[in-house]
């Protein structure tokens, strides 16, 4: 990839294409104490992108992440849509004027995405959400930055965490959405959304260019 755009654009395109091809596994996840629609509905969401893909305005990858925030809040059902929107929406203004992105200023976009999404859910790591699997990833992303690592051994690491931390959501008794009216019966099964981090985070590790 030989800019900051080209970067953006692989990581929302690859984030896109992997909510597709795990529709039906995310909504199996789901399923299991939620209302079943998650896999649906990020699907139907990205799938809009992906059609109006050459007609986001790249302006800078800022402004770039801010128009796909908005389809993706147009387009998500249920709660999942104005979290992720807002999510690409906090990334895109902490990015916007910039041309060329640094580490450091990934870091910033997410850091500013998950507060988003914490402030937007009411919600906050412990509630069984996918801010279980995206804080302790963004964590490892930064401690491998600052440690030196390229960039494709920094998102193997995030990848792990972030595996593992979805994993663990299992333990964990829902909060926030659907699943905290089953009580104590949504331990025993991951969240949906934190395994979609891991699987998304996965995904840009496994197929980031060396």
């Amino acid at each position: 990839m030989t800019s900051s755009q080209d970067t953006t654009e692989f990581v929302v395109r690859s984030i896109a294409e992997e909510a597709l091809a795990n529709e039906k596994y995310f909504g199996e996840l789901d399923s299991v104490v939620g209302d079943g629609d998650f896999g649906y509905s990020l699907a139907r969401g990205f799938e809009v992108v992906l059609s109006g893909w050459d007609g986001v305005d790249r302006s800078d990858p800022g402004i770039f992440l801010s128009k796909i925030a908005i389809i993706i809040t147009s387009t998500i059902g249920g709660t999942s849509g104005p979290l992720w929107g807002t999510a690409f929406l906090r990334a895109g203004t902490q990015l916007t004027g910039l041309n060329e992105i640094t580490p450091a200023n990934s870091i910033a976009a997410l850091r500013a995405a998950i507060e988003g999404i914490k402030h937007r859910g009411k919600s906050d790591v412990g509630d069984k959400t996918l801010l279980d699997a995206l804080v302790p990833a963004v964590d490892a992303l930064e401690n491998a930055f600052q440690a030196g690592d390229d960039a494709k051994t920094a998102l193997g690491k995030m990848a792990t965490s972030a595996r593992q931390a979805a994993d663990a959501t299992s333990l964990l008794q829902a909060r926030r959405g659907r699943a905290s009216y089953t009580g104590e019966r949504s331990i025993g099964s991951p969240d949906a959304g934190a395994i979609a981090i891991a699987v998304l985070a996965e995904h840009l590790a496994r197929t980031w260019p060396t």
